[in-house]
């Protein structure tokens, strides 16, 4: 029977049910790709300012902006701030007097390529270092005499021709400051430097892809042994773009952290190549008198440091007398910075415009910043906002489902900044890197409508005492609110009833004077009972990485054997 027999209702029936059909085909193959969309529909934050609208509906961001990534390489970045500003200074060594402005700078580092420094064994072979550029002693460190220890075959070899067995990849060292068997001195290979030089490393550059990997940034080792992140000229390019985006236009920045450290590097050296920034240099190892010297007399509109590197120039004694009216603005970050310390660095030494910064090695490194005109809350409270072309979400560490917004869950990060890799580590890097390239950071935070990120410890510094759990930063925050600690640390203590106790470490402030019981009783009434610190010890410092990272492993370690636990 043909359809001209079939009455009108009967074919609206037909037709009705044929759309119906076709629309839950077309709904089911596309409900993935829809809800996706969704997902990232309400989880954009435009963050070229602050974000003023409350936008995310769950624990999931992505930064966006009018600002697009860089596809160049750290040298074309380098060349192309030369061609802009060959005669601002680049470079200011307060210590040696020494200063390059970035035409210099850039004659040195075109006809001189020199590699980075690996100080032990374990690096050294791990990323087959071919060679190494050391002076002969730095403080404590007797760089020559350890390499003669790892190398015996320095004292027979030419300089350039190192034959090592133990270091099979190495062949050859470079001092900077005196003449040792085997090795060349700094000064001959800069009189070497010639245009064939010159022709070889255009060459090479030539080559160069923005994916390349330029640099591995070997971790601070807080928990266990060091691991090579692989970064790429892109991953420290579009890093260093979008940390200096913010406010480094025309500034001159006082670096007190490592060049070996991506804070350094990144934040320091690649934003000077990328924007044209001044670094000035105060001291050959950390000082932080040295710090307000330099920041005085070279009139610094910017300063970087650690929050303990902040704590260090907040605590001397001539601070009053030091004028930083240059200052501008800050950037903390390295380590999680107490709200009571955030407050002092804009009250008593008056940088208004500090910002708070959040990141990881492997992300090369700043994942969350926060902006210059962010309220107090935001920077006492925060770690700032997404950043440009970053991807975070909170999520549940054991099922691995995102939470709601404001709920605590581990912190994952996916976008250009995430590492290729640990250099030949395969294993660990299928541990904290999933197929789809989200980046575990081990963190537990919570995310905000606004795309701003809070910072609640390291889920292997978490504390369980008696099943409760109790993240150490939450008490250390708390502790810098009394007046006569100048630092707090929080670790948790073995115990046999309640499998952990709480420990604070505590450095009291000088001519301070100051008991554990009067510690707990500030304590009491003011957090939580469980909260409150069973054992507390007085101490001169803590133990800390090469980078000035708290090493909590190690802090447990000596709390223990002081306790006698």
């Amino acid at each position: 029977m043909g359809t001209k027999n079939v009455p009108t209702r009967s074919k609206f029936t037909v037709l009705l049910f044929f759309y119906f059909s076709l629309f839950f085909f077309f709904f089911k193959c596309v409900s993935t790709s829809y809800a996706h969309f969704l997902l990232l529909f309400f989880s954009a934050i435009h963050v070229d300012s602050p974000p003023s609208i409350p936008t995310l509906t769950t624990s999931y961001a992505h930064g966006i902006s009018s600002h697009s990534l860089l596809s160049s390489t750290v040298d074309q970045c380098l060349k192309h701030t030369v061609e802009r500003y060959p005669d601002r200074e680049a470079l200011v060594f307060m210590q040696d007097g020494m200063r390059k402005t970035f035409a210099q700078f850039y004659q040195d580092v075109s006809v001189n390529p020199a590699y980075q420094l690996q100080e032990a064994e374990f690096a050294l072979r791990k990323v087959q270092c071919n060679a190494v550029v050391c002076p002969t002693q730095f403080k404590s460190q007797k760089y020559c005499e350890m390499l003669r220890q790892l190398c015996p075959e320095m004292e027979m070899a030419s300089p350039g021709g190192i034959k090592s067995s133990r270091l099979p990849d190495l062949h050859t060292v470079i001092v900077t400051d005196s003449q040792q068997p085997g090795a060349f001195h700094l000064k001959d290979v800069m009189q070497a430097g010639s245009s064939q030089h010159l022709q070889q490393l255009q060459d090479l550059q030539k080559n160069l892809s923005c994916d390349d990997p330029i640099n591995i940034q070997f971790t601070s080792g807080t928990t266990g042994k060091p691991k090579g992140a692989t970064l790429t000229h892109h991953n420290i390019v579009n890093n260093a773009y979008f940390i200096g985006i913010k406010s480094f236009k025309n500034v001159r920045i006082c670096l007190p952290v490592p060049l070996y450290h991506c804070f350094g590097s990144v934040g320091g050296g690649m934003v000077m190549a990328v924007h044209g920034t001044t670094v000035v240099f105060p001291s050959s190892g950390y000082d932080g008198h040295a710090n307000l010297v330099a920041i005085e007399k070279e009139k610094c509109t910017f300063v970087y440091g650690t929050p303990t590197m902040f704590i260090d120039m907040l605590s001397q004694p001539d601070l009053a007398k030091i004028d930083l009216s240059s200052v501008e603005g800050g950037i903390s970050a390295g380590s999680p910075c107490p709200p009571e310390v955030i407050r002092k660095i804009i009250n008593i030494m008056g940088i208004k415009e500090m910002l708070i910064g959040y990141g990881t090695t492997e992300n090369s490194p700043v994942t969350f910043c926060g902006f210059p005109i962010d309220s107090v809350e935001r920077k006492t409270e925060t770690v700032g906002c997404i950043c440009p072309h970053t991807e975070a979400k909170v999520v549940n560490p054991t099922t691995g489902v995102i939470v709601p917004v404001g709920a605590q869950g581990e912190l994952l990060i996916r976008g250009y900044c995430v590492m290729l890799e640990y250099w030949k580590d395969d294993e660990k890097t299928q541990e904290c890197i999933t197929k789809d390239r989200w980046y575990k950071t081990g963190d537990i935070a919570s995310l905000d409508a606004y795309g701003y990120c809070k910072i609640e410890g390291r889920i292997k510094d978490l504390i369980i005492r008696g099943g409760e759990n109790i993240y150490p930063a939450e008490i250390e925050q708390f502790l810098h609110t009394h007046p006569k600690i100048q630092e707090a640390q929080v670790v948790g203590v073995k115990d046999e009833r309640m499998g952990e106790e709480v420990c604070a470490c505590i450095r009291i402030k000088t001519g301070q004077e100051c008991t554990a019981e009067e510690i707990k009783a500030y304590c009491k009434g003011k957090i939580a009972h469980y909260k409150v610190p069973r054992y507390i010890t007085f101490v001169q410092g803590y133990p800390l990485t090469v980078t000035g990272k708290i090493q909590k492993h190690k802090l447990r370690e000596q709390a223990e054997k002081m306790l006698g636990l």
